[in-house]
């Protein structure tokens, strides 16, 4: 009998399924859920928010909380270690919500290559978004960045 693969993307979002209801029960809000593979480790990391900030109780509760269904679904085939923690001050805008969220903020971006300019990184206001691209006022000038280009897309914490 073949054993079943499970796909990374099916994972995510059957642990998000389980853990969301958990995290907004406490009064959190869920930010992101990764299932990544870091040397021989494989790691489940879920990152919560809340408008007070995120404490070091928080992410306990939160641990405790979702330690027991996820182990009672078992949607992860392999040994992982589970983590959760705040998304942070530099923290990824990676879902629709987060980039509505934080319209007129101040972003800072990584591109995979350079652009025409030959820059790969820089800092800009983030002035719109869609699925595709996010807008961005940089020294006063309007660019345009497609989301499949670039590495990351994170608030710069020096804006808050």
């Amino acid at each position: 009998m073949a054993e079943k693969k499970k796909k990374k993307g099916n994972t995510v979002e059957t642990v998000t399924a389980i853990v969301k209801p958990i995290v907004e029960r406490l009064g959190m809000t869920l930010w992101d859920v990764c299932f990544v593979k870091e040397g021989a480790l494989w790691y489940l990391r879920i990152f919560i928010d809340k408008d007070s900030g995120v404490t070091i109780e928080d992410c306990e509760t939160v641990t405790r909380a979702v330690d027991q269904p996820l182990d009672e679904a078992d949607p992860i085939e392999q040994n992982y270690i589970l983590e959760v923690s705040s998304p942070g001050i530099e923290r990824e805008l990676i879902k629709p919500e987060h980039f509505d969220a934080f319209l007129g903020a101040g972003v800072m971006y990584k591109l995979i290559r350079p652009d025409e300019s030959g820059l790969r990184e820089g800092k800009g206001t983030l002035v719109a978004h869609d699925k595709d691209s996010v807008t961005l006022v940089c020294d006063g000038e309007e660019r345009v960045i497609k989301k499949k280009e670039a590495v990351y897309i994170k608030l710069d914490d020096f804006e808050l």
